[in-house]
């Protein structure tokens, strides 16, 4: 099973030049992440850099009170662990895996150390880190402002934009954590995007049947986070990618 993945199905690792992946790459760790599985806890020390390839990862902000919302969303455009690269070590928020799958990781030191001296890893990360700044504030607007079926759909489609395919397992008390909203919510929104044919769900299993009417009922969010990550991140490796 793990034959069938590579490194390079991460964006951030593909677009390093040949030189730079290779010297990386020993480093590189397949792990499978769980459905549900908490990677790091609010003020956790990070011990691994992770990066998903056919898995998502979402960042959830939790209160005091137990509730919680997502503030980012991470697939295979991008890692865990920006605060090993910025150098704070620790971040207040939750990592939990939103849709099961594959990821590389690196041990924390390594990454660090990788991150000194590999200039083209430094620079990527400058630029993924940009966006991710316009996700997280895109998403703080989106939920003060739109519904919840605006929400879900651009939810959807960034989830989506991570995968291959048009499906997605999630349980409807994930995806009312990740929307800070109730489960009861998460079931109208659902079953109002399935009356009207862009959807099928069922017990936590959401199949897109219409995505270009989907993305015309998203609110201007989806959009704008998407221009700036193919705007700041390589849609393609630039060199033929291989396994190790």
């Amino acid at each position: 099973m793990f034959d069938s993945h590579t490194p390079q199905q991460n964006r951030l690792l593909a677009a390093l030049p040949a030189a730079e992946f290779e010297h990386l790459s020993p480093q590189l760790e397949l792990v499978y992440l769980h459905l549900g599985e908490v990677l790091y806890e609010s003020g956790d020390k990070l011990r691994h850099a992770y990066f998903p390839t056919n898995s998502i990862v979402s960042l959830l902000y939790v209160m005091e009170n137990g509730a919680s919302a997502e503030i980012a969303v991470v697939g295979n455009e991008g890692m865990l662990g920006v605060a090993l690269f910025m150098g704070g070590g620790t971040r207040p928020n939750r990592a939990v895996v939103q849709s099961a799958g594959y990821a590389y990781r690196m041990l924390a030191s390594l990454f660090q150390q990788e991150c000194s001296q590999n200039a083209p890893l430094h620079q990527l990360l400058l630029h993924y880190i940009q966006a991710l700044i316009t996700l997280t504030s895109q998403t703080a607007a989106c939920n003060r402002h739109h519904s919840v079926d605006q929400q879900l759909c651009r939810w959807l489609l960034l989830s989506l934009d991570r995968l291959n395919g048009n499906e997605l397992i999630m349980t409807q008390e994930l995806i009312a954590d990740m929307l800070g909203v109730r489960r009861e919510a998460v079931t109208e929104a659902a079953l109002k995007l399935q009356r009207v044919g862009l959807i099928h769900y069922s017990r936590g299993h959401i199949i897109v049947l219409d995505r270009p009417r989907l993305e015309a009922r998203v609110c201007e969010c989806y959009q704008v986070v998407k221009k700036e990550f193919d705007r700041l991140l390589p849609s393609h490796p630039s060199w033929p990618p291989k396994s190790i």
